[in-house]
C-alpha cells in the first residue's frame, strides 16, 4: 500500500494559530530591554562624568596623559597666570614684555597666522616657546633648520643656559634636532651633534626657544628627569603665560588638506575592538559547527500514520505559502503512482513524451466536466492562489482514479 500524497488544507480558524502574542513576546523580550536599557544610562552617565577630563594633547585642562594639567598647576602654585587660546588673533594681541606665548603644534598653522606669530616674535619683546617645528621653520625661525629625529630619549644640557644647567638630565631626545646661524644662539641637549633646544635672541629683546619634543609638558612625563624643572624654568620666565592650541577652524579656507578615507579617522583602538569582534565571531562559528555532521536516518521512537505526516507537511508548505513546491510535490507523487499503473518505466514516470500517451490511452471516456487534459494536470504551472491548489489536488486524485479504474 503506497502512502497517500501530501494534501493542501483548508484554511484554519483563527483559534488554531501559533504565532506569539504580544504579550508573549514583550515577556520574552524585556528581560533584554531592561538589560540594554542599563547598559546605555551607565554609559551616558560615565560619559558625562568623565567629559570635563578630556581636552586634548597638550591642553593644560586636561587630566589624560598626554595632556599637560599637572605642569599648569605648578605653574599656579609659582603665581604665573596661565590663558589658553584657540585663534592666532588671541594669541598676538596677548603678546607682551611680560608674557610668554607657548604654540603647541606649529606646524598646524597656516600662511597668515603664521605672519601673525612671527610678528609677536619680533614685537612683544617677550619670549615665545614652539614645541616641534618644523615645516613652519621658515616663516617662524627662518634662520634653523631641522636635522632630523633624535632618538635618543634623556640628554645631558651640555650648555650655559641657566634652566638647562638647573634642571639637568630631561626627556629632549626623543623629537626633532635643529641647526642655526643666528649669533648669539644658545643650543642645548644635543644628540649627535645637534641640539633638542635651541634659543634664539629676538631683534627687539625677548628670546624665541625651540623644543624638539613635547615628552617634558605632559602629565605622564613630567616627573622623570629634569622635566619638570626645565618646564617650568622655559614657561615660567613671566608671570604671565598664553598657551595657544592651534585647532583646524583657525586653518586657513585654502589651507591644503590630505583627504582621508573613513577607516583613516576611525581610532586605532576600535579597529582592534573591531578586529577582535570578528575573530571571536568566527571562533564562535566554528565552535557550533563542530557539531554538525552528515545526515543519518533515525528510526522514529513512535509509528506516525502516514496521513498524520502528510498532513504535517501540507500545513508547514501553507505556512509558507510554498504552493510552488506543493504542486511539484503533488504532481510528482502522482505521476509515479500513473507510471505503475500504466506500464511506464519509473525512469520515465517525469516524461511527457512517455507518460502522457500512456495515460490517455488508460483513461475512460472523457466527460465534459472531467477537468483539465493530463497534460495540464501533470506538467501545468503553479496555482495562482490555494483555491487553485485544491482544485488541483482533487483533479489528479479524479484523473488516477479514472486510471485505475480502466
Amino acid at each position: 500500500m503506497t502512502a497517500p500524497h501530501p494534501t493542501p488544507q483548508r484554511p484554519a480558524t483563527a483559534g488554531t494559530s501559533t504565532a506569539p502574542t504580544r504579550a508573549q513576546l514583550w515577556t520574552r523580550a524585556r528581560g533584554l530591554l531592561l538589560a540594554l536599557g542599563v547598559l546605555i544610562a551607565a554609559a551616558v552617565l560615565l560619559a558625562g562624568l568623565q567629559a570635563g577630563d578630556h581636552h586634548g594633547r597638550l591642553d593644560p585642562r586636561s587630566a589624560d596623559p598626554d595632556g599637560s594639567r599637572a605642569l599648569a598647576q605648578l605653574l599656579k602654585e609659582r603665581g604665573v597666570t596661565t590663558r589658553v587660546v584657540t585663534h592666532a588673533d588671541e594669541a598676538v594681541a596677548a603678546a607682551s614684555p611680560t608674557t610668554t606665548l607657548l604654540v603647541t603644534d606649529p606646524d598646524l598653522l597656516g600662511e597668515r597666522q603664521r605672519r601673525a606669530v612671527r610678528s609677536a616674535i619680533d614685537l612683544s619683546g617677550g619670549r615665545t616657546v614652539l614645541i616641534a617645528p618644523d615645516t613652519s621653520l621658515t616663516d617662524l625661525a627662518p634662520t634653523t633648520r631641522t636635522r632630523g629625529p633624535a632618538h635618543r630619549g634623556d640628554l645631558a644640557p651640555d650648555c650655559a643656559l641657566p634652566a638647562a644647567t638647573t634642571a639637568g638630565r630631561a626627556t629632549t631626545g626623543d623629537g626633532d634636532r635643529y641647526s642655526t646661524d643666528r649669533p648669539g644662539a644658545t643650543a642645548c641637549y644635543p644628540a649627535d651633534g645637534h641640539p633638542t633646544l635651541l634659543v634664539l635672541p629676538a631683534d627687539k629683546g625677548g628670546d624665541t626657544v625651540l623644543l624638539g619634543s613635547e615628552t617634558i609638558l605632559r602629565n605622564e612625563t613630567l616627573a622623570r628627569e629634569g622635566n619638570a624643572s626645565l618646564a617650568l624654568q622655559l614657561l615660567g620666565s613671566r608671570p604671565d603665560l598664553v598657551w595657544y592650541l592651534p585647532n583646524l577652524a583657525d586653518m586657513p579656507a585654502d589651507a591644503d588638506a590630505e583627504e582621508q578615507s573613513l577607516l583613516d579617522l576611525v581610532p586605532a583602538g576600535w579597529t582592534w575592538a573591531a578586529l577582535q569582534l570578528c575573530v571571536a565571531a568566527v571562533l564562535a562559528a566554528l565552535w557550533r559547527a563542530r557539531r554538525l555532521g552528515p545526515l543519518v536516518t533515525e528510526r522514529l521512537p513512535v509509528a506516525i500514520r502516514a496521513s498524520e505526516a502528510t498532513e504535517g507537511r501540507a500545513r508547514l508548505y501553507r505556512k509558507a505559502a510554498a504552493r510552488d513546491r506543493a504542486a511539484t510535490v503533488l504532481r510528482a507523487a502522482t505521476r509515479e503512482r500513473l507510471a505503475v499503473l500504466v506500464g511506464v518505466p519509473p525512469t520515465q514516470a517525469h516524461d511527457p513524451a512517455a507518460l502522457l500517451p500512456a495515460v490517455t490511452t488508460h483513461r475512460t471516456s472523457p466527460t465534459p466536466d472531467a477537468g483539465p487534459d493530463p497534460a495540464t494536470l501533470l506538467f501545468g504551472t503553479t496555482p495562482a492562489d490555494d483555491a487553485a491548489l485544491v482544485a488541483l489536488a482533487d483533479h489528479l486524485d479524479a484523473l488516477e482514479r479514472e486510471v485505475r479504474t480502466s
